[in-house]
């Protein structure tokens, strides 16, 4: 159909393919043909009616990578044909955290796919400024950016140091990403999950040791390799409030703990031990600063990321691809949709 492009969208109905009109990019804005998709978590939430804050019907998205069909001349190098992806957080630029360079943490911010239609498309239209050149990279590595910019933002907001023992609770991407980037700043770096999979994906990236509490006891193994001292960073990557206690009792006295992960219940606890051990604890949220020396990063040192995709499938199939994660066995860690076979 002329003018029109296959859109994935998120009703009371479920998950379908409709046809809608293709976007037109205004000044300022640039024209882009999706690449891959990554299905997040909060698409999930989306897709299975949990996400607090998405209207319907919606758009899900925000971990893509595109072609520029169409852009206007501009001062950052982007041109037609590039292989690029993009920052998918719209901070509002008024608020008290925008108006101190705070961006990530914008009280009014609008993140593509949750509280804006995402990149679930053939087309989308993005602003100029929040678009990223992907210095060779190829599409679906580009389309995991987005994610390893969680766990990179987090590593940064903690300031892991060379030498530091570190340990990640929840084999997620973002928490396996979170683990190569504390391994990329020198730390020596432990990975907690209940799932062998999972473990054996952050194996493969670089981590120096697994815990599967399934069946290990987490206390004992971070005392054996702490020497009874605990971590000196904790990172929470699942959401959870006993993980976050498992933060809380891993960290060594004076260490830092920094929580990623998105949690939806209250927790319990007597913050006399954060007093007693001194411990500084980190919020971590979004990531719209480190998106380009990330793309650098992956670029200059040739870092493969795409060894936790699980599985890549067409657009046509894009709810068999919601599903895998909807009723996932802990085997899939990340999924892709590709929209170049369309």
């Amino acid at each position: 159909m002329i003018g029109k492009m296959k859109v994935v969208q998120i009703d009371d109905k479920g998950i379908q393919i409709v046809y809608l009109d293709r976007p037109t990019p205004k000044k300022g804005e640039a024209l882009l043909k999706i690449k891959y998709c990554g299905i997040c978590g909060s698409d999930i939430q989306t897709y299975t009616g949990n996400q607090p804050f998405a209207t319907y019907p919606r758009v899900p998205g925000h971990e893509f990578s595109a072609e520029i069909v169409e852009i206007e001349d501009n001062d950052i190098g982007l041109h037609k044909g590039m292989t690029v992806t993009a920052i998918p957080y719209f901070n509002c630029g008024k608020c008290y955290s925008c108006t101190r360079g705070k961006v990530n943490c914008c009280e009014n911010n609008e993140t593509m796919g949750v509280q804006r239609d995402g990149s679930f498309a053939e087309y989308i239209v993005m602003p100029i400024e929040r678009i990223v050149d992907g210095k060779g990279l190829d599409a679906k590595t580009l389309s995991l950016i987005e994610p390893f910019s969680i766990g990179y933002h987090a590593v940064n907001r903690v300031d892991i140091k060379t030498g530091d023992k570190v340990l990640v609770i929840g084999a997620g991407a973002i928490g396996i990403f979170a683990a190569l980037a504390a391994k990329l700043r020198g730390a020596e770096v432990y990975i907690s999950d209940i799932f062998d999979k999972r473990l054996e994906a952050a194996m493969k990236m670089g981590v120096d040791g697994i815990i599967n509490v399934k069946n290990e006891d987490l206390k004992e193994r971070v005392k054996d390799i702490t020497n009874g001292n605990g971590m000196d960073v904790c990172l929470e990557a699942v959401g959870m409030p006993e993980t976050f206690l498992n933060c809380i009792e891993s960290a060594c006295f004076g260490g830092k703990i920094g929580l990623i992960g998105n949690g939806k219940r209250e927790t319990t606890f007597n913050h006399s031990i954060l007093l007693k051990k001194e411990l500084d604890v980190y919020g971590s949220r979004n990531s719209l600063n480190d998106f380009v020396p990330l793309v650098d990063l992956v670029s200059k040192d040739n870092i493969d990321i795409l060894q936790i995709v699980s599985d890549i499938l067409p657009l046509e199939n894009v709810k068999e691809a919601f599903d895998l994660l909807k009723d996932n066995d802990g085997s899939k860690i990340k999924v892709l949709v590709e929209f170049d076979k369309i």
